[in-house]
């Protein structure tokens, strides 16, 4: 299975995100948090995940006669990797898209109907912002983006730290620049009238 078709499940991608954190997991304590999922379909995504090497078993132990596997994500396995997002098409992209906001509204849904909801103390936030970056300053964008971010991605889970989902968008807007930069350097329709 191509990793874009294995990752691009709703379910599978629910499981991987489980795991973000470098969290370790059984499938009871998996099945636990996606109760909604009913326990024979995610015991097969657990299956796949494992066998397509995105999920390894770290520790096993003898439970009543049955085997308790945990789990981890290994992160490299769980991403599409640059080729795989060179060779999919516009359609393949919508589909990918279109699912990683599914997974992303999901989320939101199960944050907002939760008893915990309470955005001002949790940091909560959505936002969008416009910004104007030359091809290298896009690629220094990134890279600071990256060094921030990186560091906190290493850190273990405490019981001070909460696990936090950072979601990350970022494409070109399709208004044409010499337009955009014209209207920019206009005056204000009231200082023109003058």
């Amino acid at each position: 299975m191509a990793s874009a078709d294995l990752l691009l499940h709703p379910v599978r991608l629910r499981i991987v995100k489980a795991f973000l954190g470098d969290r370790a997991l059984t499938t009871a304590q998996l099945a636990a948090e996606m109760s909604d999922v009913p326990v024979g379909s995610l015991y097969r995504h657990v299956s796949q995940l494992t066998k397509a090497g995105v999920l390894q078993v770290v520790a096993e132990r003898r439970i009543r006669g049955a085997v308790e596997r945990t789990y981890t994500l290994r992160l490299a396995a769980a991403q599409l990797q640059p080729q795989e997002v060179a060779a999919m098409n516009r359609d393949d992209h919508t589909h990918a898209f279109m699912v990683f906001i599914a997974g992303l509204l999901g989320d939101f849904d199960r944050y907002i109907a939760s008893e915990a909801f309470d955005p001002i103390r949790d940091g909560a936030a959505y936002r969008v912002a416009g910004m104007w970056l030359s091809d290298s300053e896009y690629t220094e964008f990134l890279r600071d983006l990256t060094s921030i971010a990186m560091p906190r991605l290493a850190n273990a889970p405490t019981k001070n730290r909460r696990r936090r989902i950072f979601y990350q968008i970022l494409f070109p807007a399709l208004e044409p620049a010499s337009k955009a930069r014209q209207a920019s350097k206009a005056p204000p329709a009231s200082k023109a009238k003058r």
